[in-house]
């Protein structure tokens, strides 16, 4: 076991936490079900998803854009309905999160690249800010991963040395990028492998 004391507890939101909000496996979903042309989709939304996501669109910006650039069947309320519909959480990583954070008095920080709105739901939605002190999220703070800023700034809010904090990613870029600034970053494949991987830094 690592003898440097973990104080704090950063956690990626999609895919570790919860579903991913809108990745391709949603976008493709979502074209199957509005019938979109899921190419022309994903090349405008290449092109403009950074912006949104930073926080420098809305996401009716970024819809006008992306898929009711022309007249469509459906409303922009009845996509953004279904799109959010489609956020689920992982049980056993919320209670593990919950559970640490009570047993170890840690401070927990989503860092998590995602737009405003979808953020702003899946909070409210999931109760998240029940054990989650503070978010990192790039629609919030106009940076986004795999940038150093985020996690200077988030170590900055955490008041806390890196190698203080357990770092909970799903992107094994995003992993590397914090590991190079002494933060105990795991890589996150399932909550047994992470479990494990938490206890060896002390946290059971």
């Amino acid at each position: 076991m690592n003898e440097t004391k973990i104080r704090a507890l950063f956690i990626d939101l999609g895919g570790v936490m919860l579903t991913n909000g809108w990745d391709s496996d949603t976008r493709r979903a979502a074209a199957e079900k509005f019938d979109l042309d899921l190419a022309e989709m994903d090349s405008r939304h290449r092109m403009t998803f950074d912006t949104y996501e930073i926080g420098k669109l809305s996401l009716t910006e970024y819809l006008s854009r992306t898929v009711f650039y022309k007249a469509r069947p459906f409303t922009p309320a009845e996509f953004t309905e279904w799109v959010f519909a489609q956020s689920r959480t992982y049980p056993e990583m919320i209670e593990m999160v919950r559970d640490l954070k009570a047993r170890y008095n840690l401070k927990v920080f989503v860092v998590s690249n995602e737009g405003r709105e979808l953020t702003e739901f899946r909070i409210r939605k999931f109760a998240l800010s029940e054990f989650v002190d503070c978010f990192v999220s790039s629609c919030f703070v106009h940076l986004r991963k795999p940038d150093n800023d985020v996690y200077r700034l988030a170590l900055d809010l955490a008041h806390v040395p890196p190698e203080s904090v357990a770092y909970l990613e799903d992107r094994e870029l995003f992993v590397e990028v914090a590991s190079r600034f002494g933060i105990r970053a795991i890589l996150h494949r399932d909550h047994a492998s992470t479990r494990s991987a938490l206890a060896q830094l002390g946290l059971r």
